[in-house]
């Protein structure tokens, strides 16, 4: 009987009885990280990663019943061990490793190789089975190294101070926000979004060490803010506050932007193709790390993967899921609006 099998409301584990990132509310929900495409609001229970709890009660529910394990560690549920294992894709992100009768499935949820100076490195885990994602399963997908990335966007604020231009990057919240605060840290002042200072609040309490950042207020001048680097999430992109900002130009943080055309980054100032997602490469080398039998393919271009893997020689299956290619570009801006729920009232003070 196979470990896991897919359902309406997710990945499920009927010897252990349990939901992998499901989508709609069940009873036991072992969740992978804190974006809002792999965690819900509704679940009874819910086990992560020590680091992802306070995230997602920050962004959920204070209420939330949570239990938690470290990268290593493991727990028994009706006769199948749980384990979890560093994905690399933002702070707290876990693979799920099920273990039962011998059998060993992994489920990755979603995650990236490159070590990106703030989250837990990616580590293989060898299994019969494992559940990869595929965001950027495309060739043309292939990323710079992220020092050669951040240096772009650092002479390219450097341009804009000297141009009197204010430079404003979009970037998720959770995972982005932080690794550009991480890596950009230190020439100039970083203004943030409420939305990710409330999230830097919980993540430093938690032990996670974060350069110092200013909270956007009304009371911060223009001024002020044309001489350093803004981070917003996606939700502000076309927001009225931007538009009174002293020459305000946007960058767009995000892998889609290897891809320059992109129809929804066209009207921006400035792309950098940073992702918290693996890269063509990176996929193939994580999935043949594991010596998996059989990989399931999902969220992404999950039929264009899929296949190439079983030419490849690697058994592969499409697994269709409630999010799809461009999950990493669309549903987390929701969660970015409604965990500020005055995401406007900066737009109103100025």
């Amino acid at each position: 009987m196979a470990l896991i099998t897919f359902t309406k409301r997710g990945i499920y584990c009927k010897q252990g009885d349990f939901y992998v990132d499901p989508w709609w509310p069940v009873d036991y929900a072992v969740t992978t990280h804190g974006h809002s495409d792999h965690v819900r609001f509704g679940n009874k229970h819910y086990l992560c990663h020590t680091l992802t709890k306070p995230i997602i009660k920050r962004r959920i529910s204070e209420d939330l019943n949570v239990e938690t394990l470290n990268y290593g560690e493991s727990i028994v549920r009706n006769g199948v061990n749980i384990s979890f294992y560093p994905a690399g894709h933002i702070i707290g992100s876990a693979q799920v490793r099920l273990e039962y009768k011998g059998e060993i499935c992994v489920i990755s949820g979603d995650y990236k190789i490159e070590d990106d100076g703030i989250s837990d490195v990616f580590e293989p885990v060898k299994c019969h089975s494992f559940v990869s994602e595929s965001t950027f399963g495309l060739p043309v997908y292939k990323w710079q190294k992220q020092d050669v990335v951040f240096d772009k966007i650092k002479n390219w604020v450097g341009d804009n101070i000297n141009q009197q231009k204010t430079s404003i990057l979009i970037a998720y919240s959770l995972g982005k926000a932080q690794r550009l605060i991480k890596n950009l840290a230190g020439d100039v002042p970083i203004y943030v979004h409420n939305s990710i200072a409330n999230l830097n609040e919980v993540i430093i309490k938690s032990g996670v060490n974060l350069p110092e950042t200013i909270r956007i207020t009304p009371d911060i001048t223009k001024d002020e803010l044309q001489k350093g680097i803004v981070i917003v999430p996606p939700a502000m992109r076309d927001s009225r506050w931007i538009k009174t900002l002293s020459h305000p130009v946007t960058g767009i943080c995000s892998g889609w932007m290897q891809v320059r055309a992109h129809r929804r980054w066209q009207s921006a100032d400035a792309g950098f193709a940073l992702s918290d997602h693996a890269d063509w490469p990176g996929l193939m080398e994580a999935i043949k790390a594991t010596e998996a039998e059989k990989v399931y393919v999902t969220h992404g271009f999950t039929a264009a993967f899929s296949r190439f893997l079983n030419d490849s020689g690697i058994e592969a299956e499409e697994v269709m899921t409630k999010f799809g290619q461009e999950d990493d570009e669309e549903n987390k801006v929701d969660m970015d609006a409604t965990e500020d729920r005055n995401v406007e009232t900066i737009n109103q003070s100025v």
